[in-house]
């Protein structure tokens, strides 16, 4: 039997090649996308099934997880992977709104999500693979020797973090599943103007490797494809 996985922001970047990755090694993947158009196009270049999911939208979330649930009838992995980054390299004018825009997409997103499609993931493997980054991490932020701590982006940096600490309580609160946050590293992607060092087969190592823990693997853990980041 094939393992159900879905990964959010799919149609590109890091979500299209870890469904990429995990399709070809015999995972049954739900492309998800915002619009019906990007899912099918994802889909189909991937040889996946399209699924629109806009994580801002409850309902649009609501109707995902019905969809998922009637036609595969549970869920083994979950990759939230979609998210944005600060609407402005300009931070003295980050505003009220800016910031609410941020959360809403990365860690509200993550939200919905797990509410509506833990009921799923109970019935499956219950693997969660939470898409952080080590801009999200004290440890790394706050090392002038690292790259992370050579810049600022306030709003994409505090989503990441809170991400990190709804992993923890994921973790806690639903002990059945295995719930980690991963850091895929610079990689170069739309949401940093390709600038990223590493290729996306290169980040997609760390999403795809805790994609494919066993029910009895670890959860509550932050890594890297080396291994453990600091929270």
């Amino acid at each position: 039997m094939s393992t159900t996985t879905l990964i959010t922001g799919a149609n590109k970047g890091l979500g299209f090649e870890t469904a990429r990755q995990l399709i070809a090694v015999g995972h049954a993947v739900w492309a998800g996308a915002r619009t019906q158009e990007k899912a099918e196009q994802a889909a189909k270049e991937l040889g996946a099934r399209p699924l629109v999911v806009d994580v801002t939208d409850d309902a649009s979330v609501r109707a995902a997880a019905e969809l998922v649930e009637k036609e595969s009838g549970a869920l083994d992995v979950l990759v939230n992977n979609a998210g944005i980054a600060d609407p402005s390299d300009d931070q003295e004018g980050l505003t009220g709104p800016d910031m609410t825009a941020v959360l809403d997409t990365n860690v509200v997103g993550v939200v919905r999500m797990m509410h509506a499609f833990v009921p799923l993931l109970q019935r499956g493997r219950g693997i969660v693979v939470n898409v952080g980054s080590g801009l999200g991490s004290f440890g790394r932020t706050t090392d002038p020797e690292r790259m992370e701590g050579q810049f600022a982006s306030p709003a994409y940096n505090a989503s990441k973090a809170a991400v990190s600490m709804l992993t923890v309580q994921y973790a806690r609160q639903y002990p059945e599943l295995r719930v980690n946050v991963v850091d895929p590293g610079f990689t170069a992607t739309d949401l940093n103007g390709h600038t990223g060092i590493q290729t996306v087969a290169e980040g997609a190592e760390a999403i795809v490797r805790a994609a494919q823990l066993t029910p009895d693997g670890p959860t509550a853990t932050f890594t890297d494809r080396h291994g453990s980041v600091p929270w």
